[in-house]
């Protein structure tokens, strides 16, 4: 019960810090004039964008940057197989090397959440970002298929723990008025990497591309030693002056923390009431809805059929009688101001009808694409293959940018509590690597399939808008929603 009274304090701003009208030396109520003139003006810290919060966000990300990079760069150069097959010696070893990827993922998940909860979000990307370093350099420098696999598997081990992390530590260090908008950026610059690989691997060999991949792991390295801890984290982890410094620094001089200050402490108060969760804990009743929520996005995403579309996007092409090269090329100039649209979307429209309209488009790109090859068997027909392949790829990139790419990790920082949220996030992210491997051996199978769909029901029925509300808000009324 006492749970329960200050969980509806925090809805109802119960708790907050309440205006009083002080006395006045004269006794007359209200503030002296000398006062008036003492008081610097403050700015709300809910609308505060500061330096500090821009660059923190930027250091962040650029773990993700390296994430867009590991996902292509092999995929990059299967037109030039000449050069790897004198090191990987047979096909089958240069398979390993682009599936090693998600095995390194699978490991990273399960030490991605509780690494972030004991060490801190900074000290963990720093990890990712010393993993990453070392798998680029591995690529770079190889000799043999063994250093090639053992670097792919770094980088999975690295980005895999970056794609947990990484929201997390911008959703606990942004107002809520622009959370979804720096959360977006995460998937900014994945798109990026993604891109950036796609045109200059054309030109440059994979070593200079590895290279590359490495210099955003050395610049997060290196920005990690100048960006505050989240102050969320250093709450629950007792650390009050840090905690207050830390959010003073983010919001800026001028803002007014008192408030969001004043919310993250009770609802900390909240958490001391009961244990740390193990991971059996937590599958009890009271997480059941945000962990149907956060694992069920992660499932939808990947069985919509993302993963198998960056992988075998090029095969389709061509088989669709179009150039891969140029196909996939047009595919990258498109994704990059869909990210950027989707970064001012998110805290305007909001998650939910970004979900929507996201499942939507994959929906109808999937059907297109089905349409697209039964059409070849038509004599009559079959020159209508290659446009409706292409615009299918188009809707797809365009839909997956937009919502399913980037929301489901930006809900999965936002839906669990402090206390379980390591476990959560490992099992959410693990889930994410699971399927993705799956899904790039089973692809070829399932293209007459698709749960996008499914997906659209999903959303509707069961995912909580989270716009402008803050993180306790979101995860004390949760259990309500459904």
């Amino acid at each position: 019960m006492e749970r329960e009274s200050m969980e509806e304090g925090l809805l109802t701003g119960r708790f907050g810090p309440q205006n009083e009208t002080k006395p006045s030396s004269n006794g007359a109520g209200g503030n002296s004039p000398t006062d008036n003139l003492n008081m610097a003006p403050s700015v709300p810290a809910d609308s505060s964008l500061t330096p500090v919060l821009v660059f923190s966000t930027f250091v962040a990300v650029c773990g993700s940057f390296c994430y867009g990079c590991s996902v292509i760069h092999h995929l990059r150069r299967m037109g030039s197989l000449k050069t790897w097959a004198s090191l990987c010696q047979q096909l089958v070893h240069y398979s390993v090397f682009g599936s090693i990827l998600t095995i390194g993922g699978m490991v990273g998940a399960i030490l991605s959440g509780k690494m972030a909860d004991i060490i801190g979000r900074k000290r963990t990307m720093w990890f990712s970002a010393v993993f990453g370093t070392a798998g680029w350099l591995s690529i770079a420098f190889a000799k043999n298929a063994l250093w090639l696999d053992i670097g792919r598997l770094s980088i999975g081990i690295g980005v895999s723990v970056t794609c947990y992390v990484v929201p997390v530590y911008i959703a606990e260090i942004t107002p809520k008025s622009h959370r979804g908008s720096f959360a977006s950026a995460n998937q900014l610059m994945t798109t990026s990497g993604f891109c950036l690989i796609f045109f200059i691997g054309t030109i440059i060999s994979w070593r200079t591309l590895a290279m590359i991949g490495a210099v955003s792991c050395v610049i997060q390295i290196i920005g990690l030693f100048f960006i505050p801890e989240s102050p969320r984290w250093l709450a629950k982890s007792g650390r009050e002056n840090e905690f207050e410094a830390s959010l003073k620094r983010l919001r800026g001089k001028l803002s007014d923390i008192s408030e969001e200050a004043s919310d993250i402490r009770v609802y900390m108060e909240t958490l001391e009431l009961q244990t740390e969760a193990s991971f059996l804990e937590l599958f009890q009743r009271r997480y059941a809805d945000a962990l149907i929520i956060g694992v069920g996005l992660m499932l939808l995403q990947q069985l919509g059929g993302s993963s198998g579309m960056a992988y075998y996007t090029g095969s389709i092409f061509e088989e669709a009688g179009i150039s891969g090269n140029l196909g996939l090329q047009v595919l990258a100039v498109v994704q990059i101001p869909v990210s950027i649209l989707s970064l001012f979307l998110m805290d305007r429209s909001g998650r939910r009808p970004l979900l929507l309209v996201s499942a939507s488009g994959m929906c109808l790109a999937g059907f297109l694409q089905g349409l697209a090859f039964c059409f070849k068997e038509f004599p009559n027909l079959k020159e209508l293959t290659p446009s409706l392949v292409l615009t299918s790829a188009m809707i797809v990139s365009v839909a997956n940018t937009v919502g399913l790419a980037g929301i489901p990790w930006i809900i999965m920082s936002e839906v669990f509590p402090i206390n379980v949220k390591a476990q959560a996030g490992s099992l959410v992210t693990l889930v994410h690597w699971l399927t993705a491997w799956l899904i790039t051996y089973t692809f070829n199978f399932m293209m007459e399939w698709s749960s996008a769909g499914l997906t659209v029901v999903f959303v509707a029925v069961l995912v909580p808008e989270t716009k402008g509300r803050t993180l306790e808000e979101i995860q004390a009324s949760i259990a309500h929603f459904l």
